[in-house]
């Protein structure tokens, strides 16, 4: 097996996230990690430890992406609710591990902090807690409903819109 992957970290985790999206987190097994990320089947083991350790580290990647999408949808909330469903189409095996906290090491700082980043992009947006809150839920069912099958449609955005803005005050209106 070659080791000239550049960053075989990265490797890994992008092959893991893959093979969650694709066959769900019960599925994968280091052995099989290794054999998709083209590398020793020692790899993974020595990146991450064990399973719950690549799955954290998909999570960890998966709330630093939702927080940069997050971030880019700046203090509207609509748009951060339309962020939020895309990133969850577009990451589906970060996704389908983050929120998970039986798939992973929940005490791991690194997750932690990506964690706490996505969540200071949501503050502010609704508001209070609980409307944060609410508006979070519609986003992630929505999303989970979405990766399930149980809505479909051509386009996610033009479905999730509706839905969204009416957790979602218009732009430039008041808050509270």
């Amino acid at each position: 097996m070659s080791y000239h992957h550049g960053d075989l970290r990265r490797t890994m985790t992008a092959a893991a996230a893959t093979a969650v999206a694709e066959r769900g987190p019960a599925a994968l097994s280091l052995r099989e990690l290794a054999r998709i990320a083209g590398v020793s089947h020692a790899a993974p083991a020595h990146h991450f430890g064990d399973k719950a350790g690549v799955l954290t580290a998909v999570a960890t990647e998966g709330y630093t992406l939702l927080a940069a999408a997050l971030k880019e949808a700046g203090d509207d909330l609509l748009a951060a609710g339309i962020a939020y469903v895309r990133f969850a189409v577009d990451h589906p095996g970060h996704f389908a591990v983050m929120f998970d906290r039986s798939l992973l090491h929940a005490d791991d700082a690194g997750l932690r902090a990506a964690e706490q980043a996505s969540a200071a992009a949501l503050a502010g947006l609704a508001p209070d807690a609980d409307a944060s809150r609410a508006a979070w839920s519609v986003a992630h069912g929505f999303a989970s409903l979405w990766l399930s099958g149980a809505i479909s449609g051509p386009d996610v955005v033009a479905a999730a819109e509706p839905v969204l803005r009416r957790m979602a005050p218009p732009r430039g209106s008041s808050r509270g």
